[in-house]
């Protein structure tokens, strides 16, 4: 509701001094808000004189109202009832309580005087309306939580009762004038807008009998999205928007699929990487969000040890040999290897990559993508590689024995050769070549190490207290150290920052394997990985499990974050 400029005076009147506002600013935030059709408040704010906590503090005192910091228990049931998602979001307010037939409501806009009027219009006068205020941003996730992601979109098409999906091939997700019905592209806008918003890597949409679920994966832990179960009734046409978007076949619901669409949300770019999977019920989505252009990080930032991040760097300084990174998907491998790659690509030597897909456009690198369909598979490429004179290969992944013998011999060759692998450690990785059919003495001659790594949650340094973990984690932890004693540790309490998790962001944790001639002997003799494991900390190598309790030491994370992240990867310390 855009509130015109010349009915402020029936809020309050603001004077010169108000909030340390001038006559003059004040004509101008008025004049701005009639020519760009917006409200007067977000005409102020953008003048940047006054912060929206500042102007909210003197609003409240001078309607003598209350200024409140909205939190999710301030919100009850019977008023999110009382109020549907198409009036709270067109009004952008958030039903609190209702005592007495009276309902309190939370407001970000001191300026618009006819919310209340209007409310108890739309309530057919059921109660009588008392605003609060608060900030926008806490107004938007209160929305988001109560209703759930686009419930006013959702709210509008059940009360439409029908959809039309009409074909079309737009290409720009946020064309909402193209032949696609607009709801269904609205909603999908939303629903990706509220994903980039909250920094999810993934998007789960799941089909069941009698739902349509749908997750985030934030922080590598999946999370439902509270979004209405009516949007079960729209699922064929979310999923029909989704691949027009990525490129792919509408009609053809029997098959996989996979496709990739580039967008702009919320003034940045991101490449979209959708996976369609046929099943009973419909079609299981998933959207892997890539953001463009994201800066490189170093490999200290990254969480790694000085004493790894030392041993890299002169590994990566070496003519000839293959360097591995291993852990499962989302480990942050290959953010480790271009992490290399930065440091790499400002020296006199040629970096080419096969990548599937290419994550990270990187300047000064030549980046291949792998096109299995065609024929074009790392293997292949591997080997067009050498005919372009480089010093450094990235392989993105070695999957198969061809691509093993390729990369070994590449490296004997003369050249340095950084790949991955899917493995719980790093000894393991010697093993997992030696099953594919690599002979031994050539894994010892070609591997110069192998780097195992995880990633843990943060905990929010917003909501961080002391925290005394529970007897069956302190039992674990102690049987695992073969200790009496832990350190103190931290815990995020939960608030508006981190979602209410308690984690805010990853840190890696890593071990890093180095071949020396004892393991080159073991490896040679196919000794099993356990011993290999046992000779490296031997050697001094820091377990990942050792390298996670240094971190919850550190006040960094949790024990029971490292617990779940090395789970399969703990030997006895």
């Amino acid at each position: 509701m855009m509130i015109n400029c010349k009915t402020i005076n029936h809020a309050f009147r603001i004077k010169t001094g108000f909030a340390g506002l001038t006559e003059e600013e004040l004509q101008v935030a008025r004049a701005e808000a009639e020519k760009q059709q917006i409200s007067l408040l977000q005409s102020i704010l953008k003048l940047g004189v006054i912060s929206e906590s500042e102007l909210l503090t003197a609003a409240a005192k001078e309607l003598k109202t209350e200024l409140i910091s909205l939190l999710p228990e301030d919100i009850e049931s019977q008023a999110i009832q009382a109020v549907s998602a198409n009036i709270a979001s067109y009004y952008n307010i958030v039903p609190l309580k209702v005592v007495d037939q009276t309902l309190y409501v939370a407001t970000c806009d001191p300026f618009n005087p006819g919310i209340k009027e209007e409310l108890e219009l739309v309530l057919d006068s059921t109660y009588e309306v008392k605003l609060l205020l608060t900030n926008s941003e806490a107004i938007r996730k209160a929305i988001r939580k109560s209703y759930g992601v686009g419930a006013d979109t959702i709210e509008q098409m059940t009360r439409d009762e029908e959809i039309v999906d009409s074909p079309a091939t737009p290409d720009n997700l946020l064309d909402e004038t193209k032949a696609y019905d607009a709801s269904i592209i609205k909603l999908v806008n939303q629903l990706l807008a509220d994903a980039i918003s909250v920094d999810a890597t993934d998007i789960h949409i799941e089909p069941y009998e009698k739902e349509l679920r749908t997750r985030y994966r934030i922080d590598g832990v999946l999370y439902d999205t509270g979004i209405p179960k009516t949007i079960r009734h729209f699922r064929d046409g979310i999923a029909s928007r989704i691949k027009i978007i990525s490129g792919l076949d509408i009609a053809e619901k029997r098959l996989p699929q996979d496709g990739r669409a580039q967008v702009n949300l919320l003034g940045h770019k991101f490449d979209l990487r959708v996976s369609v999977l046929p099943t009973r019920y419909g079609e299981a989505i998933n959207i892997r969000i890539l953001p463009q252009n994201t800066q490189l990080s170093d490999l200290l930032s990254l969480g790694m040890p000085v004493n790894i991040v030392s041993n890299i760097k002169n590994l990566i300084s070496k003519p000839h040999g293959i360097i591995l990174v291993t852990g499962p998907t989302g480990s942050g491998k290959t953010t480790t290897l271009y992490a290399c790659m930065n440091i790499l690509k400002n020296t006199h030597k040629k970096v080419i990559t096969i990548e599937d897909p290419i994550e990270y456009d990187t300047p000064g690198i030549i980046q291949m993508q792998v096109h299995p369909d065609i024929g074009f598979t790392f293997a292949r490429a591997l080997r067009s590689m050498l005919r372009h004179d480089p010093d450094i290969m990235l392989i993105g992944e070695i999957r198969d024995l061809e691509t093993a013998q390729t990369a070994i011999r590449t490296a004997l060759t003369g050249h340095l050769i950084f790949s991955t692998l899917h493995t719980n450690n790093a000894a393991s990785a010697i093993t997992r070549l030696l099953d594919m059919g690599i002979e031994p003495y050539l894994i010892a001659s070609s591997v110069e190490a192998v780097l195992a790594q995880r990633l843990v949650r943060v905990i929010c340094p917003n909501c961080k207290k002391p925290h005394e973990p529970d007897s069956e984690t302190v039992t674990a932890i102690k049987s695992l150290l073969a200790c009496d004693s832990l350190a103190a540790t931290y815990r995020g309490q939960g608030c508006s920052k981190c979602r209410f998790t308690g984690y805010h962001g990853r840190i890696a944790i890593a071990e890093l394997l180095m071949l020396s001639e004892s393991i080159r002997e073991m490896t040679l003799s196919r000794t099993h990985s356990e011993q290999i494991d046992s000779q490296a900390r031997h050697e001094g190598m820091t377990s990942l499990f050792i390298s996670g309790i240094k971190k919850v030491a550190e006040g960094i994370t949790t024990y029971e974050e490292v617990l779940r992240v090395t789970k399969g990867a703990v030997l006895m310390e």
